[in-house]
């Protein structure tokens, strides 16, 4: 079991960046594959990216690819996500969650999730 926990959300101006934390508890991190998702305002939750148990294995939503990078740090039990060219609009919490093994989009087969942290781009 791993308890994930988000930080490093707030304010910045488009184009900026900004990285994301996600700490999780837990003895057996390693084997677990975490994934980002977001979430604005009326609007449904959204994958935004995934990385497995091996570092290599990674996937992203399409609008992200190319700006947004996800890596893991086993040896601190975080993974990360690194946001760069940041485009405005409304709000949205990003969650960090965790599934056994393998990558996945749907947000369902998550097993654990953290309680988000938010994230606003403004003009």
């Amino acid at each position: 079991q791993v308890r994930p926990v988000e930080s490093g959300g707030g304010l910045v101006q488009a184009g900026d960046s900004m990285r994301l934390s996600c700490a999780a508890s837990g003895r057996l991190f390693s084997t677990y594959a975490m994934g980002w998702f977001r979430q604005a305002p009326g609007k449904e939750r959204e994958f935004v990216a995934a990385i497995g148990e091996i570092p290599r294995d990674t996937d992203y939503e399409d609008s992200v690819k190319g700006r947004f990078t996800i890596s893991r740090d086993n040896a601190k039990n975080t993974v990360y996500l690194q946001m760069n060219s940041l485009k405005p609009g409304s709000p949205a919490v990003y969650y960090c969650a965790a599934r056994p093994k393998e990558i996945e989009r749907q947000q369902g087969q998550y097993n654990y999730w953290g309680q988000g942290t938010e994230v606003t781009v403004s003009t």
